[in-house]
């Protein structure tokens, strides 16, 4: 009799479990991690609810940007602009823009950095030189890096046959020239003048790093990437 019991007891008991579990879904369950269980991606200028309710977000940062997904960077994840210089300007709207800026930042002898940094600025271009740069002109600034020794790219040039000045090699780096793009988004504005100092000393011997005296030409302090004369 005992047994009989339990049996009954326990097929009720399935029976239960199973009606239940294909009836309707009006009333679901509590979900512990409803922020996982209803994923949502975010609009960055949506206004941001919670996708397992009708009330408004209430997170503090959401709150602050008036309730905006689209938040600032935190502190520290992005490069700062430690050396204060603020070069990005109007872009270069046609060939004849870019060519007078070009021309215009040849006349620049010297980087807008502290020449008192001169010799740190320079060490660390070469760093930067050799990690981003000398794959196509090679450590030696001839224009032999091992893409070029490769047979994958050609048409680098010799820095040495070239007539640069520190304005003009960080106008390239900031702009592209030919079949160069533009560097700005691998290098910030402080590092692209680094390198070109760096160019400068190295392979072009005697080019003064100090202070440029020249004010630095709009058309010359741009961020774009266009096909300039040859």
């Amino acid at each position: 009799m005992k047994k009989n019991v339990l049996k009954i007891t326990a097929v009720l008991g399935l029976t239960t479990v199973l009606l239940n579990s294909c009836g309707p879904k009006e009333n679901t369950p509590l979900v512990y991690f409803p922020d996982m269980y209803f994923p949502v991606a975010y609009d960055p200028l949506m206004k941001a609810q919670d996708a397992y309710s009708d009330h408004e977000n209430e997170i503090p940062a959401f709150v602050k940007n008036s309730f905006a997904t689209g938040l600032a960077p935190v502190e520290g994840s992005v490069a700062q602009n430690k050396d204060g210089i603020f070069e990005e300007g109007l872009l270069p709207r046609n060939v004849d823009e870019y060519n007078a800026g070009y021309d215009a930042s040849k006349k620049m002898t010297g980087s807008p950095l502290n020449p008192a940094n001169a010799a740190k600025d320079i060490e660390r271009g070469k760093m930067l030189f050799d990690h981003t740069c000398a794959a196509c002109h090679g450590t030696g600034g001839d224009g032999q890096g091992p893409i070029v020794q490769s047979g994958a790219f050609s048409g680098v040039p010799n820095y040495a046959d070239r007539e640069i000045t520190v304005g003009s090699v960080h106008y390239v780096l900031t702009n592209g020239r030919n079949a160069m793009g533009s560097y700005a988004g691998q290098l910030n504005a402080g590092d692209r003048w680094r390198v070109a100092m760096y160019v400068m000393s190295a392979f072009k011997k005697g080019a003064a790093p100090a202070a440029a005296t020249t004010a630095t030409p709009a058309a010359a302090t741009t961020e774009t990437t266009t096909e300039t004369k040859k």
